[in-house]
């Protein structure tokens, strides 16, 4: 079963998951009322659940089914690459945390995974990560860090080169330096990293 608010990204998420031996999307959902509605009716052996949505996150999802689906399993799908995220999805009970930056393939693997009875999110993830990641941005130069803003504004890298006056061949060893002193592969991920820290939280904001 797939939770997400967002339309395509459910779509696209359910058609990996159909087209991949021995999986089929048994529900879907936009928020998290729907998606405690559906869970409890059709009893899916995995849910994969946005962080963010429209009435609160994926974390209160997992905490509402979890006394009446013990077996269901569960995997948080996140813009959010947020240690705090990360350990109120372990502590609610989820088996892995997933990047959306992830490739189509990679969350089959990961479905099938956790279906499988595997837990690919545990304590020591996040311990390790809090030692290891108190800002992956701390290493860049002035100019990374542009470059880096840039890129979470959409921009390509004839624009950042334009925005930043200087040569393309320029920006383009600025994002392989700054990918690199990030522990990235690729730009979308860059730019996934920027949108998720400039939304302070991935809690939803109530009055």
């Amino acid at each position: 079963m797939i939770v997400d608010d967002h339309e395509v990204v459910r779509r696209g998420i359910a058609e990996v998951i159909d087209r991949a031996d021995g999986m089929t999307v048994v529900a879907e959902a936009g928020t998290v009322a729907e998606g405690v509605r559906r869970a409890t009716l059709v009893r899916p052996q995995v849910m994969l659940v946005d962080l963010q949505l429209p009435d609160g996150t994926g974390i209160d999802i997992l905490t509402a089914v979890r006394t009446a689906l013990p077996d269901t399993r569960a995997i948080v799908l996140t813009s959010f690459d947020d240690d705090d995220a990360l350990a109120a999805a372990l502590e609610a009970g989820a088996a892995a945390y997933v990047l959306k930056t992830v490739r189509g393939a990679e969350i089959a693997d990961v479905v099938r995974s956790v279906a499988a009875g595997r837990t690919l999110l545990d304590e020591r993830t996040v311990t390790r990560r809090r030692a290891g990641h108190d800002d992956p941005t701390s290493d860049l130069t002035p100019s990374e860090r542009k470059v880096l803003d840039l890129i979470g504004e959409g921009m390509s890298n004839r624009e950042i080169a334009e925005r930043l006056g200087v040569a393309e061949k320029t920006v383009k060893n600025h994002i392989t330096s700054l990918l690199s002193k990030m522990g990235l592969q690729r730009r979308t991920q860059a730019a996934a990293w920027v949108a998720g820290h400039k939304r302070s939280s991935w809690r939803p904001e109530h009055d």
